[in-house]
Formats: C-alpha cells, sequence, structure tokens
C-alpha cells in the first residue's frame, strides 16, 4: 500500500469518527450562542430599531451557520480549526475561521446573527428575528452534493421557511406575519454545488447532455421559478448572490496542477456565465414583479477585486488555503488544527473552496453599500432597506 493511501486511509478514518462519533460534542457551544443573551455579538445599536424586521437565508456552505451539525455528512464545519477566530471562538459550523457574510450584514441591519433551522429550538420567538436554513453541499439540483451525505437542498429549504411562516401565522396572525415578512430580506447564496459536486464531476454523463450554456440557463430558471414562489408567500426583499471564482479556489488549483496559482480559466469562465445569465434573470424578474426588490450581487466581480488588488487589501497569500494539505493545501478539506496556519488574515482563503473571515467581511461591505466596488444591481442592500414594500 502506498504512503499517499495510508494518509489518505488516515484522513478518512479521522473525518468519519468526526463525524459519527463526536458529532454531539459541540452542542453546547452552538446551543450557548444561539441561546445567550448576544450582548458580545449583537450590533452595536441593538438598542436603536432594525432597518429590516428579519433576515432569512437560504443557501450552501457559503452561509451554512450550522444546519449540517445535525446532519449525517462529510460537510461538517463542527470542529476546530473551523471558528477559531469567532466571536466565540468555537466552530459552530460555519465554514470558515470566523464570521460568514450573513453575520456581518446581519450586524448592518441592527440584528443578531441568525441562528440554524435546526440549530434552534423551534419557538417563534427565536426565529422573529430571522432563520438561516442554508446546508453545506446543497445546491439547486436536489441530487448535487449528494455524494457528501445528507444535505437541505434548495427546494427543501423553501418548504422550511414555508413550515416557519405557518408557525408565525399559527402565533402571530395572518396580517403581522404578512407586514413581518414583506419588509424582512431574504438572501440566497446557492449554485455553486450544482459545479463542484454535479456538472463538474460529470454525474450523469452531464456534460455530454448540456454544454455550459444550456446547464446554466436550466439552473437560472430553477432559482426564478423558487424566488416567484417567495413572492407568493409575500417576500419582497430578496438579494441573490452570484457564484465566486472557484476557479481560482485551492481545490482546483491542485486538481488542475496549476504551475504559478494561475486560475482555471475554463471554470471561471461557466461562473461568468452562470452570473450574467442570474442578472439577466433577476432584472427580468424585477420587471415582472413591481412591487418586489429583487437585487443581484455578483460574488465573482467582488473576489476577482480582492485578487488583483490583494496587497491593497491586506492579502499576501493568495492562492493556497490556510488549512488543508497538498499543493495550494487544496488536496483535502481541513480537519485538524495542526493544518492550520498562524494567522489567517493576510489569506485569500481559508479552505480548499471557502474564503476567510477577512475576505467575507469585504464581501459584506460590497453587498451592503459598495463600500469597495460595485457588486449589487440595481441597488445595494442598505438602499434596499431604505424601501418599504407596497
Amino acid at each position: 500500500m502506498g504512503v499517499n493511501m495510508i494518509v489518505y486511509l488516515i484522513i478518512i478514518s479521522t473525518v468519519l469518527s468526526s463525524i459519527f462519533l463526536e458529532s454531539r460534542a459541540l452542542e453546547s457551544p452552538l446551543q450557548q450562542l444561539y441561546n445567550d443573551t448576544p450582548s458580545s455579538i449583537a450590533p452595536s445599536s441593538s438598542s436603536e430599531s432594525p432597518l429590516a424586521p428579519a433576515l432569512f437565508v437560504i443557501g450552501d456552505s457559503s452561509v451554512d451557520s450550522g444546519t449540517n451539525n445535525f446532519l449525517g455528512t462529510f460537510a461538517r464545519a463542527n470542529h476546530l480549526p473551523y471558528g477559531r477566530d469567532f466571536d466565540t471562538h468555537q466552530p459552530t459550523g460555519r465554514f470558515c475561521n470566523g464570521r460568514i457574510p450573513v453575520d456581518y450584514l446581519a450586524l448592518r441591519l441592527g440584528l443578531p446573527f441568525v441562528p440554524s433551522y435546526l440549530g434552534q429550538t423551534g419557538a417563534v420567538e427565536n426565529m422573529i428575528h430571522g432563520v438561516n436554513y442554508a446546508s453545506a453541499g446543497a445546491g439547486i439540483i436536489l441530487s448535487s452534493g449528494s455524494e457528501l451525505g445528507q444535505h437541505i437542498s434548495f427546494t427543501q429549504q423553501i418548504q422550511q421557511f414555508t413550515d416557519t411562516l405557518q408557525q408565525f401565522i399559527l402565533t402571530m396572525g395572518e396580517d403581522a406575519v404578512t407586514g413581518l415578512v414583506s419588509n424582512s430580506i431574504f438572501y440566497i447564496s446557492i449554485g455553486i454545488n450544482d459545479y463542484i459536486h454535479y456538472y463538474l464531476l460529470n454525474v450523469s454523463d452531464v456534460d455530454n447532455l448540456y454544454l455550459p450554456w444550456r446547464f446554466n440557463q436550466f439552473l437560472a430558471s430553477s432559482v426564478r421559478q423558487e424566488i416567484k414562489n417567495l413572492y407568493n408567500l409575500n417576500v419582497r426583499k430578496v438579494v441573490v448572490t452570484g457564484l465566486a471564482p472557484i476557479g481560482c479556489a485551492p481545490h482546483y488549483l491542485w486538481q488542475y496542477d496549476s504551475e504559478n496559482g494561475e486560475c482555471v480559466e475554463q471554470i471561471n469562465d461557466m461562473v461568468i456565465e452562470f452570473n450574467f445569465l442570474m442578472r439577466y434573470m433577476v432584472d427580468k424578474l424585477a420587471a415582472e414583479l413591481s412591487d418586489a426588490n429583487i437585487t443581484f450581487c455578483d460574488v465573482f466581480e467582488g473576489s476577482m477585486d480582492i485578487l488583483k488588488n490583494h496587497e491593497r487589501y491586506g492579502f499576501n497569500v493568495t492562492n493556497e488555503a490556510c488549512c488543508g494539505l497538498g499543493k495550494y493545501k487544496g488536496w483535502i478539506m481541513c480537519f485538524s488544527p495542526e493544518m492550520a496556519c498562524t494567522n489567517a488574515s493576510n489569506h485569500i482563503w481559508w479552505d480548499q473552496f471557502h474564503p476567510t473571515d477577512a475576505v467575507n467581511a469585504i464581501l459584506a461591505d460590497n453587498i451592503w453599500n459598495g463600500q469597495h466596488t460595485k457588486m449589487c444591481y440595481p441597488m445595494n442592500l442598505e438602499d434596499m432597506v431604505t424601501h418599504k414594500a407596497k
């Protein structure tokens, strides 16, 4: 048996142990984060009225705040070094060393961090300021990411939101819930796993059945239909984010044997095309649903600005992950504190696919008001919350 295979088996054994034997070891810190008075993580302006009554989040590992801690899956971040730079310095299920973008945006809105749907008690008072349904590995396509284990798909997350609304209506009444939902922010970050775990793996011979353009059209039309379903539930303020430049992610730099850390252009080209279609879809849908505010935020544009101007932003490690193994640390996921760099703040990438807290902060600034570069069309989130739902 070769050395690489021995290392691989050790890693698999360690990950399996973490998932199936120690899956509940971190329940207490996680529950403490959600249940304690959030004085250390609440917005500094918590005494003021929030700019929106609630923040609801749909998506994948880019915004998962702990859903997958409760599922049987390899896609988990409930162990250190994940969360080491978070407010509690404990892993909570976020695929980052610290905060994810929706954490920063919640604080901008004057709201506490939004708990995961599976990570709270189900009491209405715990969900009234928003719920995070995002699940690592989830995609627009139901089966995307299924090789990793359990996840909550895009459509299933919409159903969970529907169930939440029913709970609200039983407690608050329909009129009050309509007012709450129509003025709340709905944040969607989905689609990357349809490439990572479906198209680029050529599941069911998909790349011979669909050219990228047709595949992208299918994904965009699926998102469009789900937004219309949300609209029928009185959702009126929606932020849809595009895909990040995964062709620059350490995993693909390793897989495609990038010599100088150069991005894999054929992957990024598909991302650019997807984002173009999503922006076009959002424009058309916004015109169709005239009493809704729907905006598209191009994470590719914002991320490439950071990569190209990394020195201005304070990053000096642009292609190697802070935590991982192999070339560019992109071979295997981060599962041990010993695998991580000492200082993540000068790294763009935290692990093989996910950015660091520092990058998430910049992207959140751009989504909020375009502070560093324009990402959102036709409006930033700050502009959106100044418009009351009709």
